[in-house]
C-alpha cells in the first residue's frame, strides 16, 4: 500500500536485531529467480519421459516432495520460461495444483541455535507485517 512505510517497517525490524538493508538489487547474485508448478506425482506417469517431453518448455529439475501430505512434484523452470511451460502443462493435460515464482538461494547457512533463534524472529517479525507479501532466506 505504502512502499515508504513499508521500507521503513523492515529498516525497523534488521535495525532492532542489529541487521542493516542491502542495497537495492544485492539479492540478484544471492538468489536465482525460479518459476515452480507442482503436479501431485500420480498425475506423471514416467518422470523421465515427462522430462524429455517438458525440457523444451524450459524444465530444469523435478523434485518429489509431499505438501499437506499430498506427493507432489515440484517442476522447477528458469523465471522467463514460466508462461511456456505453463501452457506446455496445459496443453499435454497436466493438472497444474499450484504454480509461483520464487526465489532459490544459490548458498544456504548454517548458523548456531543462538544465530538461528535471533534470525527466525527477524523472519518472523517480518513476515507479520501486512505490507511484506514474501520473506526469503538462505538458511539451512
Amino acid at each position: 500500500d505504502n512502499p515508504t512505510r513499508t521500507v521503513a517497517n523492515v529498516r525497523a525490524a534488521f535495525n532492532k536485531k542489529g541487521g542493516s538493508l542491502g542495497t537495492q538489487n544485492m539479492h540478484d547474485f544471492l538468489f536465482d529467480r525460479r518459476g515452480v508448478f507442482y503436479i501431485e506425482t500420480i498425475t506423471i506417469e514416467d518422470v523421465e519421459e515427462f522430462e524429455l517431453e517438458y525440457i523444451d518448455a524450459g524444465l530444469l529439475r523435478i523434485e518429489e516432495t509431499e505438501i499437506e501430505e499430498k506427493a507432489m512434484y515440484e517442476v522447477y523452470v528458469e523465471f522467463p520460461d514460466f508462461g511456456k511451460m505453463a501452457d506446455a502443462l496445459e496443453q499435454g493435460g497436466i493438472e497444474v495444483e499450484k504454480s509461483e515464482l520464487t526465489r532459490i538461494p544459490n548458498h544456504t547457512k548454517t548458523l548456531d541455535e543462538s544465530a538461528m533463534d535471533e534470525v527466525l524472529e527477524l523472519i518472523d517479525r517480518l513476515e507479520q507485517d501486512d505490507d511484506v507479501t514474501t520473506v526469503y532466506h538462505n538458511l539451512e
